[in-house]
C-alpha cells in the first residue's frame, strides 16, 4: 500500500508518498517539483508509480504555489517565475537535510525531477548540488538567460508591456548565470540526466534544450547511456504517458 501524509518542512508545505512498510526506512528519494500555476498535488500519478518502486517521494509546494499561493494571477506569477525559480532551489537544500536528518533518505541516492518550471529548477539545481544523484527534466530548459530572453520578446511580440526596468533585467541575468546549466556543463559530471519534451511545446520550445543536450553529448562519452532526450513528435506543453513511465524508468535504473 503506498501512502500520502502532508509535511511541513519549516514553511515549506509538502507531501511525502512511500510504501506503508517503508515509512520509516532509509529510502533513495526523489524530490518533484511542480510547474507554474500548479501545485505539489498535481503530479500525485508519478510520485505513486515511483513510490511503488520502492521509492520515497518528496512534492514541495513551489513559493505563491497550492498552500503558500497568494491568490496571484497568471500574469503576477510570471513576472516573478525567476524568483520563484531561484527560491525553489535554495529550499531544496532545506528538504534534503530534514529527510537525511530525520534518517529518512540514503542521502547517496537522492534524484530531482521537475515538470516546465519544475524542470527549470532541476537543471539549474545541478548547478548548484553534487548531492544530486539523478535527474529528469520534463520540459525544462537548462538556458536561463536565453530562455529568460525569449520571454521576453514573446511578451514585447504580444504588444504587452515588459515589468521590468533595463536594470532589473540586467540584474536578473546576473543572477540567473550562475544557475545557467549550459555556462556550467561540466557540473554535470557525467550524472545520469533524462530529458522529455513536445516537439509542439509552445510555453518552453524545445529546441534549445535539445541544442544543449547535442552539445553536452561528447561530455557523456566514457557513459553514454546515463544522458537521454525523448522528443515527442506530436506533444504539446503536456507529458505523455511514455514520458511518465520513462521518469520512473529512469530513477529506477540509477537512483
Amino acid at each position: 500500500m503506498v501512502i500520502i501524509e502532508r509535511k511541513y518542512i519549516k514553511d515549506i508545505p509538502a507531501l511525502e508518498v512511500v510504501k506503508k512498510d517503508k515509512h520509516h526506512d532509509i529510502l533513495p528519494t526523489v524530490i518533484f517539483i511542480h510547474g507554474i500555476t500548479s501545485a505539489k498535488e498535481h503530479n500525485l500519478h508519478y510520485a505513486y508509480l515511483l513510490a511503488d518502486k520502492g521509492f520515497r517521494v518528496i512534492l514541495p509546494d513551489a513559493l505563491n504555489h497550492g498552500e503558500r499561493g497568494k491568490g496571484k494571477v497568471e500574469e503576477e506569477l510570471a513576472a516573478q517565475f525567476w524568483n520563484i525559480v531561484i527560491k525553489t532551489i535554495t529550499e531544496l537544500t532545506v528538504i534534503k537535510e530534514h529527510f537525511e536528518k530525520t534518517g529518512l533518505a540514503d542521502p547517496k541516492r537522492i534524484g530531482l525531477v521537475g515538470t516546465s518550471m519544475g524542470g527549470i529548477v532541476t537543471l539549474g539545481a545541478i548547478t548548484q548540488y553534487p548531492w544530486i544523484k539523478a535527474a529528469v527534466s520534463l520540459m525544462g530548459m537548462p538556458e536561463y538567460e536565453k530562455f529568460s530572453l525569449w520571454q521576453l520578446d514573446q511578451l514585447r511580440n504580444r504588444g504587452m508591456k515588459v515589468p521590468f526596468t533595463e536594470e532589473e533585467i540586467t540584474d536578473q541575468f546576473t543572477i540567473l548565470r550562475d544557475y545557467d546549466l549550459s555556462r556550467n556543463p561540466e557540473k554535470l559530471e557525467q550524472r545520469p540526466l533524462l530529458f522529455w519534451h513536445g516537439k509542439k511545446d509552445p510555453i518552453v520550445p524545445c529546441s534549445l534544450t535539445y541544442q544543449f543536450y547535442q552539445k553536452i553529448k561528447p561530455l557523456y562519452h566514457q557513459n553514454p547511456e546515463r544522458l537521454a532526450f525523448i522528443l515527442d513528435e506530436h506533444a504539446g506543453h503536456k507529458v505523455s504517458r511514455d514520458g511518465v513511465l520513462a521518469t520512473v524508468d529512469w530513477f529506477a535504473k540509477y537512483l
